[in-house]
């Protein structure tokens, strides 16, 4: 009792002109949980730590990006569309991440590096890499028909040129002879996958094949960036008639995202890394409001990983506060935009399984087989704007 007298006596010398000043917004400021998590047993679900443990920095963000996608992305009405950069599916992160997020109707339309979908491949054929060391001499892996991608080690005779072998045979085929998206690409190579898989007695390995099963269409921004673009060059000189033409994944895309708007829906970006797939995907609203004139805001939701900086100027690095001035960005959603500052190879596998455990899965949107149909409500709506 003496102690909390004591306390009192203490508060009663607070000054009076202290006692006396406005604070506004002291108590929404102060809103927030209260940061005394409980000591970690070793017992906790891993959507537990997340929501409980995960409350300053780094971990905060990714905590807001896990109930952002969850809770909000993840609605009914809202089109999901996911971008990768960066060697994710040479770590695994197809099999582990992706494909899961495919098969649960989390993903609606992808843009991935032609990288990624080449080494996809090597799974569906059951090449896998394998884990290997940083600190690897390179000069004697090249000497012992290996290459690496930092810690992951892949066969250069037996894993790349068997793949490159494997493409050019199907680059070959009928279906392959004219110009196309490379949404139309994929999901005829996607195909073959899936063959393969079931050849290999896999499942589940490739996201090429996921994606084909699920209809969920797959873009490469820049497809001749990639060994799948290196591999049509090759068979171009034999006289292979295969021609990819990137307008039509510039209006595929743009399409999708203006008919999730006007079907009274909302449009989300999952973007894991940046470069080229970040700004393909997020530039269809530049091309909606500022080529098209057709008007419109901005994405609802954003939700990116990354470890790049903004101040150097590169997209990669670029906030969504940044991304408002394009119009990519409605301002309105900022309170639902997220940038986690974190290796991917940490992050997406904590977000899938945040993701899978506290949300049921969606129904599939099937788009690969919608394209002509949102494609043609564009044509119309431009025309109907540029009389």
């Amino acid at each position: 009792m003496k102690r909390n007298h004591r306390m009192r006596e203490d508060l009663s010398d607070v000054p009076d002109w202290l006692k006396k000043k406005k604070y506004p917004h002291k108590k929404e400021y102060l809103s927030g949980k209260k940061i005394c998590p409980p000591p970690i047993t070793g017992k906790e679900t891993l959507t537990s730590l997340i929501n409980d443990t995960f409350l300053a920095y780094n971990s905060a963000r990714l905590r807001e990006g896990c109930r952002l996608f969850a809770e909000k992305m993840l609605g009914a009405n809202v089109t999901v569309g996911m971008s990768l950069a960066g060697a994710l599916t040479p770590a695994g992160l197809g099999c582990a991440t992706v494909i899961p997020l495919i098969n649960a109707g989390f993903v609606d339309w992808i843009v991935a590096t032609g990288a990624n979908m080449y080494h996809d491949m090597h799974f569906a054929f059951n090449m896998h890499p394998r884990v290997g060391t940083h600190l690897a001499d390179d000069a004697d892996l090249r000497k012992n028909d290996i290459v690496r991608i930092y810690d992951v080690f892949l066969e250069y005779s037996d894993s790349l040129m068997a793949t490159d072998e494997i493409l050019r045979n199907i680059l070959r085929s009928p279906e392959f002879q004219k110009e196309m998206g490379t949404a139309e690409f994929y999901y005829i190579l996607g195909r073959y996958m899936d063959e393969w898989e079931k050849k290999t007695k896999q499942k589940n390995v490739s996201i090429l094949a996921a994606a084909y099963r699920t209809a969920v269409p797959v873009y490469t921004s820049s497809p001749g960036d990639s060994t799948i673009g290196m591999n049509i060059a090759g068979v171009e000189l034999e006289g292979n008639k295969l021609r990819i033409n990137p307008s039509v994944d510039v209006n595929e895309t743009t399409a999708i995202v203006l008919e999730a708007k006007r079907s009274g829906g909302k449009s989300a970006v999952f973007l894991v890394g940046g470069g080229s797939p970040k700004n393909f995907m997020l530039q269809t609203e530049p091309q909606i409001q500022e080529i098209l004139r057709i008007k419109e805001v901005g994405h609802d939701y954003f939700f990116q990983i990354t470890d790049a900086r903004p101040d150097t100027g590169g997209l990669s690095g670029a906030t969504p506060h940044e991304a408002v001035s394009w119009g990519k960005i409605d301002p309105d959603a900022l309170p639902d935009a997220v940038v986690c500052y974190l290796d991917a190879t940490v992050a997406l596998p904590l977000i899938v399984h945040y993701a899978l455990s506290s949300h049921k899965k969606r129904a599939l949107k099937r788009l690969y087989f919608k394209r002509g149909e949102y494609l043609e409500k564009l044509v119309r709506e431009y025309f109907a704007h540029n009389k």
